[in-house]
C-alpha cells in the first residue's frame, strides 16, 4: 500500500453506534491512512458506489435484512474492491465464505488491524507465488494508459477504480514483468501490440 494514498473504506451498518465505533477504530490503525465513509441504508450504499470508487466495503451481512453480496457484485462489477463482513450475530459460514474477510464486532483493534492488513497484502502475496502468471485484461488496460502518459488519478477516473487500486495494479505489473521504468514498459507495450507507436508519440 502507498501510505500517501487515502484508503477509502465504506462502512455499511444501520446502527450509528457500530458505524461510529468502527470509524474511530479504523482511524487509530497506524499507517493505514483510512478514509472511512459511513452509510446507514442499502440505498445510501448504492448511491455512494454509483458515484465514488471504494477500496474496501465493511458490511454487516444482515444489512437491509440480508445483504446479497453476489448480486451486489454482479450489478456493480467493481473490480479490486474487497468485502469484509462485520459479524454482529450468528451467521452461516457459507455466507461468510462469500466475503474476502470477516471480523466480529467484539474483536479488538489488533485483530481488526491484522485482518485488514492481511486482506490488503493477499493479492501481493499471490503475485509473489506466481510471478510467471500472465497479465490480466485490467493490467493490460493500465499499461496502455501508463505508456500514454496518464497519471494515476486519470487512470483511476477512466477505469472507474480508486487510485489505491491503480497503484496496486502497477506494482503487480512491475513484479510480473520485472520492468521498473516507463521506457521499459513502453517497449513492452509496443512489442506486445498493446499500443501503436502513433498512440504514444506525444508522450515520448
Amino acid at each position: 500500500m502507498n501510505h500517501n494514498t487515502s484508503l477509502k473504506i465504506v462502512i455499511a451498518e444501520t446502527s450509528v453506534i457500530l458505524r461510529s465505533g468502527l470509524t474511530a477504530v479504523l482511524r487509530r490503525i497506524p499507517n493505514l491512512n483510512a478514509h472511512p465513509i459511513e452509510v446507514s441504508s442499502p440505498e445510501s450504499l448504492q448511491n455512494y458506489i454509483h458515484m465514488q470508487p471504494a477500496d474496501i466495503i465493511i458490511i454487516n451481512p444482515t444489512f437491509g435484512g440480508w445483504f446479497d453480496l453476489p448480486a451486489f457484485k454482479a450489478e456493480h462489477g467493481k473490480s479490486g474492491v474487497k468485502f469484509i463482513a462485520m459479524v454482529c450475530s450468528v451467521i452461516d459460514n457459507n455466507i461468510l465464505k462469500e466475503y474476502d474477510e470477516n471480523f466480529a464486532m467484539c474483536d479488538d483493534v489488533d485483530v481488526i488491524t491484522s485482518k485488514i492488513n492481511h486482506l490488503l497484502h493477499t493479492e501481493e502475496e499471490e503475485e509473489k507465488d506466481g510471478e510467471q502468471e500472465t497479465l490480466s485484461q485490467r493490467e493490460k488496460e493500465i499499461i496502455t494508459c501508463v505508456v500514454k502518459g496518464m497519471t494515476n488519478k486519470a487512470i483511476a477516473d477512466k477505469l472507474y477504480l480508486s487510485i489505491h487500486t491503480v497503484i496496486t495494479h502497477r506494482r503487480n505489473i512491475a513484479r510480473k514483468l520485472q520492468i521498473h521504468s516507463p521506457a521499459g514498459l513502453t517497449i513492452y507495450a509496443i512489442v506486445n501490440k498493446l499500443v501503436e507507436l502513433s498512440d504514444i508519440k506525444d508522450s515520448l
